[in-house]
């Protein structure tokens, strides 16, 4: 007589089943996986564009109409779209809903995008001495912002349905516009002749860029990854995933103030800043999964401390970048003023999105297509390319400041000679 269960052999075919199609599915992409990239990549794409291509002329309206009206009217569009977001579910019909989304999404990444060039406009004119540190002080409201967002929205959801979280956000945007008319102080702005691509071209600044797009899509590469992972590799329930998440929030948060008054009191260090934040981040990704080479098993804890490691190296890195560009467009004879700090504003936003565009297309893909710690591995390698070229930038400019005052001093001293020859 066979001993054997029936149903727990069958639960073993279909386990094996499953077995094999996971297998698979991380083999080969299928058609629907093609497509879904396809959608989530057009999704993404067309909300930073929106974003990033007001780059090159948004500065320029900044002086014309002014940073206060182009903030407090950014602040508006958003806060309006945000309610009518919330209000989508009420609409009949699939290609109705995601038609509205793309126009509203579309329409509140401009008005986001003149909010924010306009913000740090004011900041850098408001602060001229102080950038880094203000911004990094700023930085912490940003931490509140990540660390309340996912807990709040939660509740609100459950307790009142789709529409309150997206209307209560709303609400709080629109009650800061007459705050903000009410206490941001007027700014007075000169036109300029300066240009967008004539401060882009230099190459200190495209590698300050590059440096700006490895973490945007670092940050970008864990919202859409980060938590697959952590929920099929350490079987946390869901609700603990936005508590791991606060390793890199907090320490991002907490010590971008300290590395702002560091960066504003010894300027010199900046670009070692940026040089070891890049390396810091490099390390925290390759050790997130951890890389399969490395032959690391994966813990919770190593996780938890390498998402600390980029939250601080993230901030090392990420907090200089704007007074070294606005440094660099000085040292070039660009104008001090609002129009100034526009175009460097401009020209950080739009970088920013692109990369926080780059980051969940690559993440999502490299993810499907090999694994999370292979992934990880990618994005810091993105990094350490950035640091390398811009460790290499700093070296060979330190050479050639050394070397100028030898070169002025021999010429110098053959004129000297030439001079008492010919007496």
């Amino acid at each position: 007589m066979d001993d054997t269960d029936p149903e727990a052999d069958g639960d073993e075919h279909r386990g094996d089943h499953v077995a094999d199609a996971s297998a698979g599915r991380t083999q080969r992409i299928s058609k629907n996986q093609i497509l879904t990239l396809i959608s989530m990549a057009s999704v993404n794409f067309s909300a930073m564009i929106c974003y990033s291509i007001l780059g090159p002329f948004f500065p320029n309206e900044i002086v014309q109409i002014g940073a206060k009206f182009m903030m407090i009217s950014g602040l508006f569009v958003s806060g309006g779209c945000t309610i009518l977001f919330g209000l989508l579910d009420k609409v009949p019909g699939t290609t109705n809903f995601i038609v509205l989304c793309f126009i509203i999404r579309s329409i509140d990444a401009i008005g986001f995008a003149a909010a924010m060039t306009s913000s740090f406009a004011i900041i850098a004119n408001i602060f001229p001495n102080n950038i880094a540190t203000v911004m990094g002080s700023l930085e912490i409201f940003t931490g509140l912002g990540l660390v309340l967002g996912p807990p709040m929205g939660g509740f609100l959801y459950q307790s009142f349905g789709y529409k309150i979280p997206f209307v209560t956000l709303g609400c709080l945007l629109l009650l800061m516009v007459p705050f903000n008319m009410l206490v941001l102080p007027s700014v007075e702005a000169f036109p300029t002749n300066d240009s967008f691509w004539r401060l882009f071209t230099h190459p200190k600044v495209v590698l300050i860029c590059f440096i700006i797009f490895s973490i945007s899509s670092g940050l970008g590469f864990l919202d859409p990854t980060m938590s697959l992972f952590v929920l099929e590799k350490f079987n946390l329930p869901a609700g603990y995933v936005g508590l791991v998440f606060l390793g890199l929030a907090i320490s991002y948060s907490l010590s971008s103030p300290l590395l702002g008054i560091v960066s504003d009191k010894m300027p010199t260090i900046r670009k070692w800043l940026l040089v070891l934040g890049g390396f810091g981040t490099a390390i925290g990704f390759f050790l997130l999964g951890p890389a399969p080479i490395l032959q690391i098993k994966s813990e919770l804890w190593l996780f938890v401390l390498m998402l600390g490691l980029i939250g601080f190296s993230l901030g090392m890195s990420g907090i200089p970048t704007f007074p070294e560009i606005l440094s660099c467009a000085i040292e070039r004879g660009f104008e001090e003023g609002l129009s100034t700090l526009g175009l460097v504003s401009g020209l950080f936003g739009a970088v920013w999105s692109a990369g926080m565009f780059f980051g969940p297309t690559l993440g999502g893909y490299t993810v499907q297509k090999l694994n999370f710690p292979w992934a990880s591995v990618i994005q810091g390698g993105i990094a350490l390319l950035a640091t390398l070229l811009m460790g290499l930038y700093f070296i060979i400019e330190g050479v050639q400041k050394k070397r100028s005052p030898q070169v002025a001093e021999n010429e110098s001293n053959s004129e000297r000679t030439l001079l008492l020859n010919q007496s």
